[in-house]
């Protein structure tokens, strides 16, 4: 292994697709269909994750993360409306305002937390500022909780239950970006419904693309009311898609067989055989627990300097000052990491071996 690809921890959004993902739109390509979601494949999946989520549910397969986080919560958010979030969460870091632009009027106010996690009582402050009924302020009308966090941590069911409680206390619907929801189900070993409509979610924005899927999410809802006209939302902004089948293909083979959760649990191992292995040079140590596939940790630039010359790709951190000259770095790993990237990759951190070995 000489690095270059094989070495690229830079995002879980390099990675291909998973083979039996593949193989289900290769299947899906045969014959002829109906359109716009009116196909047996795009039926079928309906009563799949019904099954996985133990629960009556409406879907909505859509392409993208922030298609699916934008819609969602623009149907449980009134003009007047906003949605609270954590502050660096991704509606509110690195969407470019696509919530608000699907929903004019409304607003996303980010809430600081510890390793990218929000808590009731930060929560609470910020929903005592507000006056119910009061015309002249936004009216809260949203949680957004992200699982896995923006930070690789992941909220417990206690911790979601918690949450949605104080939100549906307050008038306001829960909303879950669960774009690595995988990986969190995966670290806590739960199941689906213990941390989605168990804990109180309403929505949550179910996501395959990170974990071996081509471009593949699905808005769902767990009170068929809640999804009242969401159709005309999604067309709107161009996610009803003629050849529907393509994108249900990939979420179907994605929930068959638990091949979800085998993803997951490879990455979330990677992460943590690569986590044990980088905190070893002496300057190094992690920013925030790895609980899923992502790891942030302060490298001193010798190091890091190491991996860069040997053909690691990860990212930088910004807006993190240098701390006893260690900068903040993440590295995410996937379905498909390699066991043996992530040795060499702590070989190099380590000095163990030449960056051109």
């Amino acid at each position: 292994m000489s690095g270059g690809e094989a070495m690229n921890f830079g995002s879980d959004n390099v990675t291909g697709v998973h083979p039996r993902i593949m193989e289900a739109m290769a299947r899906a390509n045969h014959g002829t269909q109906p359109s716009y979601g009116a196909d047996e494949v795009t039926t079928r999946l309906q009563q799949r994750l019904a099954d996985l989520f133990e629960h009556e549910v409406v879907a909505f397969p859509v392409a993208t993360g922030t298609a699916a986080n934008a819609l969602a919560l623009a149907q449980v958010t009134p003009q007047w409306g906003s949605v609270l979030a954590h502050a660096e969460a991704h509606v509110c870091e690195d969407e470019c305002g696509a919530p608000e632009a699907f929903n004019p009027g409304s607003r996303v106010i980010g809430i600081p937390g510890a390793h990218g996690k929000l808590e009731a009582a930060g929560v609470a402050r910020i929903l005592d500022r507000f006056t119910p009924g009061f015309e002249h302020q936004l009216q809260p009308s949203c949680l957004s909780l992200t699982q896995a966090t923006e930070a690789g941590t992941v909220y417990s069911v206690a911790e979601v239950t918690e949450l949605a409680n104080l939100a549906h206390e307050r008038g306001l619907a829960v909303h879950m970006d669960g774009a690595r929801f995988a990986n969190a189900v995966a670290h806590l070993k739960c199941s689906a419904a213990d941390l989605t409509w168990r804990a109180g979610i309403d929505v949550v924005s179910f996501g395959a693309t990170k974990n071996g899927a081509m471009a593949a999410e699905a808005v769902i809802f767990f009170d068929p009311a809640r999804a009242e006209h969401f159709r005309y939302r999604r067309k709107r902004v161009g996610h009803l898609f003629s050849k529907m089948r393509f994108v249900s293909a990939q979420l179907e083979a994605y929930v068959a067989d638990d091949l979800w959760l085998a993803n997951a649990a490879h990455a979330n191992a990677m992460a943590l055989k690569l986590a044990d292995g980088l905190i070893q040079p002496p300057g190094t140590r992690l920013a925030h627990p790895v609980q899923a596939n992502e790891v942030f940790v302060r490298l001193p630039t010798d190091v890091a300097h190491r991996l860069e010359a040997g053909g690691v790709q990860f990212h930088d951190w910004p807006g993190e000052p240098a701390t006893d000259g260690a900068l903040l770095y993440r590295f995410v790993t996937a379905f498909d990491t390699d066991p043996a990237a992530v040795d060499r990759v702590v070989a190099l951190a380590a000095g163990t071996i030449a960056a051109a070995g």
